[in-house]
């Protein structure tokens, strides 16, 4: 197996955002550097997936009808001089549909993002401080995806972030919605493993004497 490609270091954002462009793989721009965007282990990856999946299904449901639009990981989050992939977002700013002219969205109200062990971290600390950094932004959802959990944080009006922890059971009020959001919809064919087990290892090995 060959050796990944370097990653080159950039003179400023545009110079990051033009080589981008041109990139096979997919990079975030953070304080000033590049740096490959992580992904999980094979089992990881498919819940991941779906949990993304079934978050923007649900949200592009209940804004049918409205100026509000869903972007998966594939659409760039710009938030001060960094750019981002969050794992979905949804905008209801007019200034972010898209053009020629915008190439990554700017004004989110809702950040969504799925943890994983490599990520987590990353997250809840920088990634979200510099997601705070949005005026626009009022809410960021982080999904796990090793347990039916999730953590909700929205900005109150005292322009405060509160976090409120949600179980499977639980369902997220958020009035831009317009209906109740139940967590339980985000894990829709999601299969978690056994008790004891973590999420990046393979289910053990029968033995064929039994």
């Amino acid at each position: 197996m060959g050796a990944a490609p370097k990653i080159p270091r950039f003179a400023g954002a545009e110079a990051f955002l033009a080589w981008e462009d041109m990139a096979p793989e997919r990079h975030e721009f953070v304080d000033g550097q590049a740096h490959e965007m992580d992904y999980a282990v094979a089992g990881a990856t498919h819940r991941h997936g779906t949990i993304v999946g079934n978050a923007s299904i649900w949200l592009r449901e209940a804004l049918r009808g409205t100026p509000g639009r869903v972007y998966c990981f594939e659409v760039m989050l710009a938030a001060a001089a960094s750019y981002l992939y969050p794992d979905a977002m949804v905008t209801c700013d007019l200034r972010d549909h898209p053009s020629e002219q915008h190439r990554f969205v700017r004004y989110p109200w809702l950040v969504i993002e799925v943890l994983s062990d490599s990520t987590a971290a990353d997250d809840r600390g920088r990634k979200f401080e510099l997601y705070r950094g949005i005026g626009t932004l009022t809410h960021y959802l982080l999904v796990e995806q090793s347990r039916p959990h999730a953590d909700l944080f929205f900005k109150n009006p005292q322009g405060q972030w509160v976090l409120q922890p949600l179980s499977i059971a639980d369902t997220m009020q958020i009035d831009r919605l317009g209906q109740p959001w139940p967590v339980a919809s985000l894990y829709d064919d999601v299969e978690f493993p056994p008790a004891g087990r973590s999420a990046g290892m393979p289910p053990p090995i029968p033995d064929p004497g039994r």
